[in-house]
């Protein structure tokens, strides 16, 4: 018998460490209630390193890995693996995942939340934008709704444009900076830090950019 003969860890050559460590191998392991470990520690562990892997996976593995975290999203009672979950579903493009976001976007958990918020910034789609636009006019927390407006700072849709322009009549001035902020992304234009300027120029009155001071320019160099 060799060393190995006697030794659990080597019972599937030098693959095993690797096939019980990455979810791809694994998958036809579990089930969709098994998907994860069984300890916090170890189901954080998996998912995280889930959403580091799921966008180089085909279509089919991502569909069943899309099965187990929509489970959890339904199931897990720790609003972490429901977060991690949420990060999984946003490295998938398409709409495959969008039913995870949704739920992430009605999640109890604030968090949560504003994780769903991140991955719908990262594609430019109708859905997205609506669910983001839905969020800052109606959100109750501020930090949800923050986080909405930053990721449709990406995003040049009229909708988008229009969420972040009602943003601008808020009375928190945070909220205010962050709208014009976001709407200089969305928009590619600059019209200062004036929330009614902004207003002024969004719905179709003349305004004029300012010139780009020497700083601005500097800051945007580095």
């Amino acid at each position: 018998m060799t060393a190995c003969g006697g030794m659990m860890g080597c019972q599937d050559g030098p693959m095993y460490a690797m096939k019980s460590a990455n979810p791809y191998y694994r998958w036809h392991e579990w089930q969709a209630d098994e998907a994860f470990g069984t300890t916090e520690h170890e189901r954080r562990t998996q998912l995280a390193q889930l959403a580091d892997d799921i966008g180089g996976y085909d279509d089919a593995v991502q569909a069943k890995w899309l099965s187990a975290l929509n489970h959890v999203m339904d199931t897990d009672e720790s609003p972490e693996m429901r977060r991690l979950a949420v990060m999984a579903a946003g490295n998938v493009d398409g709409p495959p995942a969008l039913g995870i976001l949704e739920k992430g976007m009605e999640d109890g958990s604030v968090k949560v939340r504003m994780q769903a918020c991140r991955a719908l910034g990262n594609q430019a789609t109708d859905e997205n934008v609506l669910l983001l636009a839905s969020a800052v006019g109606s959100e109750t927390s501020i930090d949800v709704k923050h986080a909405a407006m930053r990721a449709l700072q990406d995003q040049s849709s009229p909708k988008a444009v229009e969420a972040l322009r009602l943003a601008l009549s808020d009375r928190n001035p945070s909220t205010q900076n962050l709208a014009i902020a976001s709407l200089r992304g969305a928009t590619g234009k600059d019209y200062g830090d004036d929330p009614e300027t902004w207003i002024a120029a969004l719905d179709g009155q003349p305004v004029e950019e300012p010139p780009t001071r020497f700083a601005d320019r500097l800051r945007e160099l580095f």
